[in-house]
């Protein structure tokens, strides 16, 4: 079985220094990108608003009939630039469309709507990114995610994660990004929370889990303007022993914070 195993190297202080001066500037360029992406959407439908009310003047000001044709003809041109511009910033799953397409490679299974795991409560707004373990060791991404979608039925619980990771990989999409999940109670209105299934004793995760998981941490820390700091472990809020491994292994913890940074960096996101 893979594991991963760490031995926290020694630093020095002029180390920790540069370190953190690094993911401070790092921090500041990828706040600065979201807020040049946000200050371009915002710019996009002012142009298109603009442009409707534009072409809806033209249209009542025009007295002649070749006026009215010439006004038609730029309304019908206004319009399609308008719609196009909406087009182009259309929302998924609350994210612009270019942001929401980059992301890693999921599998789409929602689970039906129902008041025990997936309420349909709108996530207006993300803090946090909560990493978990599914504590039933040897179970499959989707064994988890029949067990929530079982919820509708046996309304044993109230359980859900945005996202299931399997010990081979692959990753399962359970609740829109934009949908609350049943799975940190008190955080439920602000963050995306992401399931780890394992084989491992101590918890600890196959090398395909951990890699799918710090690509779909990367990508989601770029796509809600938030860096490795605000990647935490249920264990954080409230002092559940979830993820196992990591609550044991707080260097291991670290690691995996600094390897999504670094992924971050190499796909320029």
């Amino acid at each position: 079985m893979d594991r991963r195993i760490y031995q926290t190297p020694e630093y020095t202080q002029e180390d920790d220094d540069r370190t953190l001066r690094m993911r401070r500037e790092e921090r500041a360029r990828r706040r600065r990108r979201v807020v040049r992406r946000q200050r371009m959407a915002v710019g996009l439908w002012i142009f298109a608003v603009f442009a409707v009310l534009l072409a809806l003047g033209i249209s009542r000001n025009a007295a002649s009939a070749s006026a009215e044709r010439e006004a038609d003809s730029l309304k019908k041109g206004y319009l399609e630039d308008a719609l196009k511009t909406l087009k182009q910033e259309s929302l998924v799953q609350g994210l612009p469309e270019s942001v929401y397409n980059a992301h890693p490679a999921w599998t789409e299974d929602f689970l039906t709507p129902n008041e025990y795991s997936r309420p349909g409560d709108k996530l207006e707004e993300i803090k946090n990114i909560f990493v978990h373990y599914t504590a039933n060791p040897g179970t499959s991404a989707a064994q988890n995610r029949s067990y929530f979608e079982q919820q509708k039925d046996t309304h044993e619980r109230s359980v859900s994660a945005h996202f299931i990771i399997g010990y081979d990989g692959e990753i399962l999409q359970c609740i829109p990004l934009d949908e609350i999940a049943y799975a940190v109670m008190t955080r439920n209105m602000d963050s995306v929370s992401i399931e780890c299934c394992y084989k491992a004793e101590d918890g600890s995760f196959t090398q395909e889990t951990y890699d799918s998981l710090i690509r779909l941490l990367s990508w989601l820390t770029y796509a809600y303007g938030l860096d490795e700091e605000d990647i935490l472990r249920h264990y954080d809020c409230g002092g559940k022993k979830c993820p196992l491994y990591y609550t044991e292994h707080p260097d291991a913890w670290e690691r995996l914070k600094e390897d999504v940074a670094k992924q971050s960096e190499k796909t320029s996101l």
